[in-house]
């Protein structure tokens, strides 16, 4: 087979005529090669003049060149003229100067008050879906509690075995650690005092009316809470949310009620056991570093901690193990019917969790605090 032609390479050749700058394009011009140098009118011309001969293929790089000799000549005081060049090439070389005339886009991002305004909105609707999934768990349970035979006991008791026993390893690992770094951390000031024996008091307050039954939720939020979303969100993509829904079995009352229970009747328990290894983990470290015994420490301990303390923190468990199954139950009910809907509801699952059980953990604290407990 013959060779194909070779495709001449781009070429600009300049030439006086008459006092006029004569420049003329041709060959084959592509934005990938470097395009030819052109120095500029030159000195005493009255005028450039722009032709086309032998031109081949050409893409936007001729434009750009030509508009760069135009932007010369206007610097240079020199009139140009393009009525030679070809009328497609004119068109182009005329739009393109227009939108360069016209200077940087124009900055089309929101201002700060719309974005205020657009996430205080955001806030609004998420808020009145959250009171709206609320409302419609509380009318499922009212509904169940007149008539309990129609409630899912099995699965119910499956899920308390998922989110309670499962998840003791996880949740005795992190209390644990909790009260060892409660105890070094309370050491470094109380030995400055004199005050070792009050590690105790210290460990245990604060596992017992707080870290207990938060950390608990935290590791329930990114266990349990993101797997009810992740479980839901994959039914509502296999429409099989739907499918209930078409056999007129209300998947609040089918699906969500005996994750609730079972969140709300095993965090508490799950609390008591943090309770317990937090306090063991201080009293390890008080042992160890402060050559406290553990009969000193418990008799200690039990000076400041009394029934309302411990009652305390089941109260705030039961109500974070609410929270925790709303959120995840909430998030999967809402997420897209796609394997990226889902990711995104397991993590909003777990990120709208934390947020309510700071805010819950704070109110309880302002409550507590007026009550006297």
């Amino acid at each position: 087979m013959p060779d194909a032609p070779a495709i001449p390479a781009a070429a600009v050749r300049t030439e006086a005529e008459r006092g006029v700058c004569v420049v003329t394009v041709g060959g084959g011009w592509s934005i990938t090669a470097a395009p030819p140098a052109w120095p500029g009118p030159p000195a005493g011309a009255t005028g450039v003049v722009l032709r086309a001969a032998d031109l081949g293929r050409w893409d936007s790089s001729l434009p750009f060149f030509l508009a760069g000799v135009r932007r010369a000549c206007r610097a240079a005081g020199v009139p140009c003229d393009d009525a030679a060049l070809p009328p497609r090439l004119r068109d182009l070389l005329a739009q393109l100067e227009a939108v360069q005339a016209g200077g940087a886009p124009q900055d089309r991002a929101d201002s700060l008050l719309t974005a205020v305004g657009l996430a205080t909105r955001e806030v609004g609707v998420q808020a009145r879906a959250i009171l709206d999934f609320v409302g419609e768990c509380a009318l499922s349970a009212g509904r169940l509690a007149r008539s309990p035979r129609r409630f899912r006991w099995a699965d119910c008791a499956a899920e308390m075995q998922q989110c309670g026993a499962m998840a003791l390893p996880i949740v005795s690992l992190i209390s644990f650690l909790v009260g060892v770094t409660l105890a070094y951390t309370g050491a470094i000031v109380l030995r400055q005092f004199g005050g070792d024996i009050w590690i105790a008091d210290l460990v245990g307050l604060s596992m017992v009316r707080e870290m207990g039954a938060v950390m608990t939720a935290v590791v329930l939020a990114g266990r349990t809470g993101a797997a009810y979303a992740a479980t839901l969100g994959n039914m509502k993509a296999n429409e099989e949310i739907d499918a209930l829904a078409t056999l007129g079995i209300p998947p609040v009352q089918f699906l969500v009620l005996p994750r609730l229970l079972a969140l709300a009747v095993m965090m508490p328990v799950l609390a008591l056991y943090a309770n317990a290894l937090g306090i063991l983990g201080g009293l390890v470290v008080a042992y160890s570093l402060l050559a406290i015994p553990p009969a000193a420490f418990w008799v200690e301990m039990l000076t400041i901690i009394d029934l309302s303390d411990v009652a305390s923190g089941v109260i705030k468990a039961a109500a974070f193990g609410l929270i925790v199954g709303l959120s995840g139950c909430l998030r999967g009910l809402q997420a897209e019917r796609s394997a990226d809907g889902v990711g995104r509801a397991t993590t909003s699952a777990v990120v709208t969790a934390l947020l309510l059980l700071v805010i819950a953990d704070a109110l309880f604290a302002v409550l507590f605090n007026v009550l006297g407990i």
